[in-house]
């Protein structure tokens, strides 16, 4: 499936039948019941440096991740939006269900994982930001860029595959047909949390 079919189709299964919520154990097991106790990520830092673009060149959304730190008493990671589009995009924090920026954890780090979760409207649960350093941008206007901060209080689970969820994107204007009127990001690339 493409990349533009997932984005299509990540908005319509938030809208018309929103993300099932999940425990940290059922994330990690899929949907059979948990054998073992699942561990709290330990404190740690990745240098990511990620970049995907979301459209064709010239009217394109990129989206960056640079780093992800688990502390001992949350998460905080260091992301980026660009707009390359000729209008402007409303950033929306739980806009649609599921669409919020934050985390989202999966059992692997495959993107045939996300693609069939997507299908399926199993997607897990996101763990939203709850800070923004600097805020984060009401609309990002035509070629403008937001990078920053965001972070929240709580636990991530040890051997979960991480992906940066950006959401929701709402066009300020007719989109070009490639994009559509909304947007939620769920990046391709993973991270494994350590112990």
């Amino acid at each position: 499936m493409s990349r533009a079919g997932i984005i299509v189709l990540v908005a319509l299964g938030a809208t018309l039948a929103g993300f099932a919520l999940a425990s940290d154990t059922g994330i990690l097991q899929g949907s059979t019941a948990a054998t073992e106790a699942s561990v709290a990520a330990g404190p740690q830092h990745a240098k990511l440096d990620w970049r995907e673009v979301y459209g064709k060149p010239g009217e394109q959304l990129v989206f960056t991740v640079d780093s992800l730190d688990v502390t001992k008493d949350g998460w905080k990671a260091r992301i980026g939006i660009e707009n390359q589009t000729q209008l402007g995009w409303e950033l929306v924090p739980g806009g649609l269900p599921g669409g919020t920026f934050g985390l989202a954890l999966f059992q692997t780090g495959d993107a045939k994982e996300l693609d069939q979760r997507n299908r399926t409207n199993t997607l897990p649960a996101v763990r939203g930001a709850t800070a923004y350093e600097p805020e984060l941008a009401k609309i990002l206007e035509p070629k403008a860029t937001w990078k920053g901060e965001m972070s929240a209080r709580g636990s991530l689970v040890a051997g979960a595959w991480t992906r940066v969820v950006f959401g929701t994107l709402v066009a300020v204007g007719k989109p070009p047909p490639n994009l559509g009127d909304t947007v939620v990001w769920i990046t391709d690339s993973a991270y494994r949390l350590r112990e």
